[in-house]
This record gives C-alpha cells, sequence and structure tokens, in this order.
C-alpha cells in the first residue's frame, strides 16, 4: 500500500526558457513516488517560451502531475501564495526555476521533516557558473565564499553523510545538521501557512526571509541539512547586472521594515555599515578582498581570478550597501 504523503512543489518563475526544462527534469528524476508528486509552475506572464517548455514538457512526461497557472502580479510572493493556495499536497516545497535538485532531495527533506518533527527543512546551495565565462565564474565563486554572503550558513558547502551517519543528527552537530534562521526554497508542513499565514505580498523580495522570521517567531523549527543539496545558477553572468542585481537586494534588506516591524539578521545590514562609512572601511577592506582573491586563483589555478574577484566581491558588497542606503531614503521619505 502507498503511504507515502502527497508532495506539492511549487515554482514560482518568470522567462525561465534557459532553465525551467533543466529544473523539471531533475524533479523528473527525484526518487520519489510520481504518484504522490504534483508540480505547481507559477508563471509571472513570461515573455519567453517558458509556458511553450513547460506546456511541451508535460505532453511528454504524463507520468508527472503539472499544472501551469498564472501570475498576473508578476513577482515572487503573489506566484508562491498562487501556489500554496492551489496545492493538495500536505507537504510544500519551494522550488526555483534556476535550480537543479538531487535525485533524493524530496525525500531527505520529507525524511528530516518528519524525524525532527521539523516545520521547514532545506539543504546547502552548490552555485554553478550561469554561463562559460571566467566573470560567470568568478561571480558564483563569490555567491559560494564566506567573504561574499557572510553567514549565510545554506550557501556553505555541503557534506555528504555516509552510510548509516544518520543517526548523528540526532544531536544536531553543526557539520551535519542545525537549526537556522533560514533555508533555501524550503520544504514546509501545510499547516505552517494555516498557522502564520502566506507570504507577505508587499515585500517584492526578501518574503521568504520574513516569512521564516515569522515562523521562528511562532515557535517554529527550521533546520538545514547539508546532505540534501540543490545546484544553483546565478541570475546574472556579468559584473553590471550583478551589480544592479544586488543594489536591489539591499533595498530590500531595508525596505520591509515599512511593512513588517521586524529586522533581519545582521549580517544583511553589514554592507550598509560598510558603504556608510567607506572612507575608513575601505582600507582593510582592500587587503581581506586580495588575500582571498589569491586564495581562490591559487585554488582554482586561475590567476585571472586574482583579478576579477575583488570586482565581483566589490559589486555585490558596494551594489547592497547603496541599495540598503536607498531603502533607508524610502522608509524615511514618501517615495513610490
Amino acid at each position: 500500500m502507498n503511504t507515502l504523503p502527497l508532495i506539492s512543489i511549487i515554482i514560482p518563475c518568470r522567462s525561465e526558457e534557459k532553465f525551467i526544462k533543466r529544473c523539471l527534469n531533475t524533479i523528473l528524476e527525484q526518487d520519489y513516488s510520481k504518484e504522490n508528486l504534483e508540480v505547481l509552475v507559477i508563471d509571472g506572464m513570461s515573455e519567453d517560451g517558458t509556458r511553450e517548455i513547460v506546456e511541451k514538457f508535460k505532453r511528454q512526461n504524463k507520468k508527472l502531475k503539472i499544472k501551469f497557472l498564472n501570475n498576473p502580479k508578476k513577482y515572487t510572493p503573489f506566484g508562491l501564495n498562487i501556489g500554496i493556495k492551489n496545492a493538495q499536497g500536505g507537504i510544500i516545497i519551494m522550488m526555483s526555476a534556476h535550480a537543479k535538485y538531487e535525485k533524493d532531495y524530496v525525500s531527505k527533506c520529507v525524511k528530516y521533516l518528519n524525524e525532527y518533527d521539523a516545520d521547514n527543512v532545506g539543504g546547502t546551495i552548490i552555485t554553478l557558473p550561469r554561463e562559460n565565462t571566467v566573470v560567470a565564474r568568478a561571480i558564483a565563486l563569490c555567491l559560494s565564499h564566506s567573504f561574499g554572503v557572510g553567514g549565510a550558513t545554506f550557501r556553505k558547502g555541503s557534506k555528504k553523510l555516509k552510510k548509516g551517519e544518520e543517526s548523528k543528527l540526532s544531536s544536531f552537530p553543526f557539520a551535519v545538521a542545525r537549526e537556522v534562521d533560514t533555508v533555501f526554497g524550503g520544504c514546509y508542513k501545510r499547516e505552517v501557512f494555516d498557522k502564520i499565514g502566506l507570504f507577505n505580498e508587499n515585500l517584492l523580495r526578501s518574503q521568504d526571509m520574513e516569512f521564516n522570521i515569522r515562523l521562528k517567531k511562532a515557535g517554529g523549527k527550521i533546520l538545514l541539512v547539508p546532505d540534501i543539496v540543490v545546484y544553483y545558477y546565478p541570475k546574472t553572468a556579468n559584473l553590471k547586472d550583478f551589480f544592479i542585481y544586488h543594489l536591489k537586494d539591499g533595498i530590500w534588506a531595508v525596505y520591509p521594515l515599512k511593512f513588517v516591524k521586524t529586522l533581519f539578521k545582521l549580517r544583511h545590514y553589514i554592507p550598509l555599515i560598510f558603504v556608510l562609512t567607506l572612507p575608513l572601511s575601505i582600507w582593510p577592506y582592500i587587503p581581506v578582498s586580495l588575500l582571498f582573491s589569491v586564495q581562490i586563483a591559487i585554488r582554482k589555478k586561475d590567476l585571472r581570478l586574482f583579478f576579477i574577484m575583488p570586482l565581483v566581491f566589490g559589486a555585490r558588497h558596494i551594489g547592497y550597501g547603496l541599495g540598503s542606503i536607498w531603502g533607508l531614503v524610502k522608509l524615511i521619505l514618501p517615495l513610490k
């Protein structure tokens, strides 16, 4: 008898023709029973071939139940909430179209969610270059490095458990699993949304961080298991777009205070402090950035990275910090 719970996978996306098929293929390859899986692709009015790719994939792989839903308001929190409202599963997994997943991703999420009575479970990200260029490689390395992303635990390297090591999870050692403030994507119990509500649709970014803060305040348990692995492709592959992307991220590290009276973790405000104190902070920043760039260049055996990594680190940190300043301005002044 099939006693596995029904899992609803929610994928909000917009104009993801380069990545959506790769994501769906890794869901098709999951070792979890397809009879107990449903996939909801919520499209933010894509302007490329995303819809056609999903519809074709759906016709060619009928054993995987796929629903295609429209998100007229385009942004992620609206898509997530549309997915939750239409999901039939008792467990809901948020996935990114910009990622691919190990074949045991779903089964391990469900396993640890149940065994450790967690409310949200996630794994670690292995960031892959979006394109085969040195700048794209540098961006991926920046988003994998502690200097680039600070204390974002889920972005650190994963450690595969050896056979029989699962029992170690009971004590939550840091090297294997731990309770955290947020995870990438997330595998949630359905009742979580009944208890604390849906994603805040005022937050066009950072809605996942705010939701998980709410969950923790309500007594929820968020568990990071490094043995659960996802491979992520950054949104950008060149310095200009990388800077602009993090400029917008920086805005939404501060501007959410207009809608919710909750601060994020300190790591989200360090770039703001860095930029506000640039006449002083730039002097220790430069040698530290160069030191890590040297280490990365040596480890990857590519001298070009020594020259490019400081620019990528700077684009992320200064962009995020400037965005946070603009977020403060928008917060204080009546700007639209």
